[in-house]
């Protein structure tokens, strides 16, 4: 699978380490809202808080504010979260970690192998696919990027909420305000996905791979892509030349009204497809996995549910 989250032979052996007791201090990124460690200014302790990506990463400093210090392993757009190498950083942030958010559904399986042999017995795990309950279609792959549903996503924070008032009761409350505050200000992104359903529902789209899924389909939008595409291009395998063949003819004979293109995964089959788009004055729409530097989580996707509203009135017109 292309889900290669790698620990290399250093961080193994330095996993047993951290295992074993360890009085080093990781560096921690703190994401905004998060603290710069020590003691919060309301008094207590700051809580250690580790995301596998600065999407989940960014989401509990929002909830945390002043009394967690948040470190995302994987925290740039320009980073390849299907090829991350754990490091022995993120071993040892682990070990001191009060609360880990980890992707789950095979989205960053180091993370188990790490949390397996260095979390602390008290440390709280908030796994978000296993929140979400979604499950895998009946002879389909489960769609692991659940960041991009709404519903999953306050399912999330409330859960973030909770551990965190279970690590720190004085601040129980303001936590869950925190997490409230965060889902009211969601409405939006789902007004907007409501609107395009209003609008276009039954459009036919194209993607490179299931990223945009769950937001395609609250938008009501129907994937014309052929899964032997997708599944290829999410899994690093070769596509053979009929799929790509099928799959460019999407464009050159104006089947999809749009292409919603994951500009974190390219290569030769995927500038291909975007190609492809162009040519036939397709609108393209560019996402990605991890939160762009300096915008929070709902700007980001309201950007993208705001450029999906706009390529399919664009092909309409």
């Amino acid at each position: 699978p292309r889900r290669m989250f790698l620990a290399t032979p250093a961080v193994l052996a330095l996993v047993g380490l951290a295992a074993c007791g360890s009085s080093s201090t990781p560096a921690s990124s703190s994401q905004p809202g998060g603290s710069s460690g020590g003691a919060s200014a309301g008094g207590g302790s700051v809580i250690q808080v580790v995301a596998s990506t600065n999407v989940w990463g960014s989401i509990a400093a929002r909830i945390g504010g002043e009394h967690v210090q948040v470190s995302s392993f994987i925290s740039e757009p320009s980073q390849d979260p299907h090829s991350y190498e754990a490091n022995t950083q993120n071993v040892l942030s682990i070990k001191k970690a009060g609360l880990v958010i980890e992707n789950g559904g095979g989205y960053d399986d180091f993370m188990d192998t790490m949390l397996k042999a260095a979390a602390n017995p008290d440390t709280k795990i908030v796994n978000a696919v296993e929140i979400s309950g979604k499950t895998a279609p009946t002879g389909g792959d489960l769609n692991e990027h659940v960041w991009y549903d709404m519903p999953t996503v306050v399912k999330v924070s409330n859960e973030i909420a909770t551990s965190l008032g279970t690590l720190d009761q004085a601040n129980a409350a303001q936590f869950k305000k925190n997490a409230a505050d965060f889902a009211a200000s969601l409405s939006p992104i789902t007004d907007t996905l409501a609107m395009i359903k209003s609008k276009h529902s039954g459009a036919p789209v194209a993607i490179t791979e299931p990223v945009p899924g769950y937001m395609l389909d609250a938008a009501g939008l129907v994937d014309k892509t052929p899964e032997e595409f997708s599944k290829a291009i999410e899994e690093g395998n070769d596509i053979a030349p009929a799929v790509l063949q099928q799959t460019t003819k999407l464009f050159s004979d104006h089947q999809v009204d749009a292409l919603v293109y994951n500009e974190q995964t390219t290569g030769a089959t995927t500038d291909a497809v975007k190609k492809a788009a162009d040519e036939a004055q397709i609108p393209v729409v560019p996402v990605t996995e991890t939160l762009p530097e300096g915008k929070t989580f709902e700007q980001w996707m309201q950007t993208n549910t705001d450029a999906i509203g706009a390529a399919l009135d664009q092909a309409k017109s």
